[in-house]
């Protein structure tokens, strides 16, 4: 058995820093980079990919609404088509520094209100598929687990990452809970490892009303930005060693 540690990273842009990427990126096998239009920007793209480079990371896009403000945690009144135009826009981005430093963009995964908003919504998951597989039929899709997203690229015939939350509680319907209730992020490092444990080694979850669900787990988000991110790193790395799990590259 083996899973795939990802992280949102490359967040900072001009004098404003976020998360702790030089820390975190030679513990985690993946990470998705902020590809200037959330957060992010061209000094810190180049700088991230180099990172990444340098550690062995595999390399994601993370696509978001353009909205630096909202930090891509807003949802915006797009149409599909520009979406999609959004998308492929900022895969050019980030490709480009890809190719400046010799390695290849591995995976994508859209971000925040983007990456909530593809629920439910088969046209909007199959607007940024369609960019994705347009730009590079390769690329994997990075989606939450069972979700509209990943399904859209399993018909494409691409190859989907189901994506589990570390530190993120679950409704009955497999869905995150919204980071608008207090009860949406795991701050608590056991309950986040044991949350991981039961995903990965269990194939379920425990919802935030109790409920037990099944799901696949082929990659575990912890988040970059967040105050307990490297804590969490360790200490979920320690548990899935001790369980004999693997930790790869999806």
């Amino acid at each position: 058995m083996f899973i795939d540690i990802n992280a949102d990273l490359g967040e900072s842009f001009g004098n404003y820093k976020i998360g702790n990427d030089e820390a975190i990126i030679p513990l985690i096998t993946s990470a998705n980079i902020a590809c200037g239009m959330h957060a992010g920007d061209f000094n810190v793209l180049n700088q991230t990919v180099e990172l990444c480079k340098t550690h062995g990371t595999g390399i994601g896009a993370h696509p978001g609404y353009p909205d630096l403000q909202g930090f891509g945690r807003r949802n915006l009144d797009m149409s599909n088509d520009e979406v999609e135009h959004l998308v492929t826009y900022q895969l050019g981005a980030i490709d480009a520094f890809c190719k400046k430093h010799g390695v290849k963009l591995n995976h994508v995964k859209p971000h925040g209100a983007l990456y909530n908003a593809t629920s439910g919504n088969e046209g909007l998951a199959n607007a940024i598929v369609n960019a994705i597989y347009n730009f590079n039929p390769e690329l994997k899709v990075m989606g939450i687990s069972g979700g509209t997203l990943v399904k859209a690229a399993e018909a494409k015939g691409m190859t989907a990452i189901n994506e589990v939350f570390a530190d993120r509680n679950y409704t009955d319907a497999g869905t995150l809970v919204s980071r608008k209730q207090s009860n949406a992020m795991i701050h608590d490092q056991q309950t986040a490892v044991e949350h991981v444990l039961r995903m990965v080694r269990d194939k379920q979850v425990k919802t935030e009303t109790g409920k037990l669900i099944d799901l696949q787990a082929d990659s575990i988000c912890v988040h970059g930005d967040g105050p307990e991110a490297l804590a969490f790193v360790k200490a979920i790395i320690e548990a899935l060693n001790k369980e004999g799990i693997k930790i790869q590259t999806i």
